[in-house]
């Protein structure tokens, strides 16, 4: 399975911008997927993931009430919307998948992709 996401860019604190991870593959499942991200200097961390279903959802605090996942299984898509940015929101944003797996560790995601640089400016 392999990863893309897209969608990043730079905007202004307040702003908003939509992320979005496209999974491709032959072995393509029912994968749950998840969000993370890392600034610089700092640790990975989970932002939002989201059952195959869609009908669970799951954010970190930081996020939760701004961000919102979801996902369009028909192309094994899952989006990011990212609402009243901040400039702590700064970082690389990676997408992940796994067949079970929905929580806050990274590395016990399945698969993960190549991250969308987010830069929001005061």
């Amino acid at each position: 399975v392999q990863l893309q996401a897209s969608g990043g860019g730079l905007v202004q604190a307040g702003g908003s911008l939509r992320l979005s991870c496209a999974a491709s593959g032959p072995t393509f499942k029912r994968y749950s997927m998840g969000w993370f991200r890392q600034a610089p200097g700092q640790e990975r961390e989970f932002v939002a993931s989201i059952t195959w279903e869609g009908t669970r959802t799951y954010y970190s605090d930081s996020v939760k009430g701004r961000f919102t996942i979801s996902k369009a299984n028909a192309n094994n898509t899952v989006f990011l919307q990212m609402t009243s940015l901040q400039p702590e929101d700064t970082a690389i944003y990676f997408c992940t998948a796994d067949s079970y797996y929905i929580g806050t560790s990274y590395l016990s995601y399945d698969y993960s992709g190549q991250g969308t640089q987010v830069t929001v400016s005061s």
